[in-house]
């Protein structure tokens, strides 16, 4: 997923609100929209490089939007709103091996009345989650706070099986040169609990590594899921 425009680069300075981030841009201060709804525990660090992006609409109330953070010498894409668009792009060019050659991809599969997974891949519903958390320089993780939204998936990809379908969760690691994944179970127990299982269910999982830069963000490498 190429970016539409150049991002521009500052210094990260708070977080509040939840969605709104103070960015520093040479002696200018913006706030900028933060569209991680997660805790982003590791990443707020002051004074840590940062990249926003500028709306094109010039009606929207706040100008820029928040998309990468470095830390660690690691640059993590930060925009859970881009992570769907960067497992489309990497669908439809075969760069996940467990989903090469797709031939119906639907986004935004509505599976019943009250869920809608990601894509529904021919026959394989695909639910990503978005990754940031990195508290040891090769295992990143999820989530980075309790997530009973994340539960309520994991139990409908268990009702999936008995409709015919091959369910699946892609953990989409937007940090680079990543080699290991694991559910943070001391963060939400009962995620890792249902984690085991659906897995035992028969739902799969599948982690992958990201390519980072101002320029694009595009999914890298298959990285290896750690259960203990």
């Amino acid at each position: 997923m190429k970016f539409t425009s150049s991002l521009i680069k500052g210094k990260f300075i708070k977080r509040y609100k939840r969605f709104f981030v103070d960015i520093k841009l040479n002696n200018e201060v913006v706030t900028a929209h933060c569209p991680n709804t997660g805790s982003m525990m590791g990443l707020l660090n002051v004074n840590s490089n940062a990249w926003i992006s500028k709306a094109a609409d010039p009606k929207r109330k706040l100008k820029f939007t928040l998309e990468i953070l470095e830390v660690k010498n690691k640059l993590i894409g930060v925009n859970t709103h881009r992570a769907n668009r960067i497992v489309e792009s990497a669908i439809k060019n075969n760069l996940i091996k467990e989903l090469k050659n797709t031939k119906v991809l639907k986004p935004e599969f509505k599976f019943d009345s009250d869920t809608r997974f990601d894509f529904l891949c021919d026959k394989k519903i695909i639910e990503v989650k978005n990754v940031t958390l990195l508290r040891n320089d090769q295992i990143a993780e999820f989530p980075d706070a309790i997530t009973s939204r994340g539960t309520k998936h994991l139990l409908k990809l268990v009702k999936s099986l008995k409709n015919g379908f091959s369910p699946n969760v892609l953990f989409l690691t937007q940090i680079p040169d990543i080699k290991y994944f694991k559910i943070a179970k001391d963060i939400d127990e009962n995620y890792y609990k249902n984690y085991l299982l659906a897995k035992k269910a028969g739902v799969k999982f599948l982690a992958y590594n990201c390519k980072v830069s101002s320029k694009e963000i595009k999914i890298d490498k298959k990285i290896k899921i750690l259960d203990d």
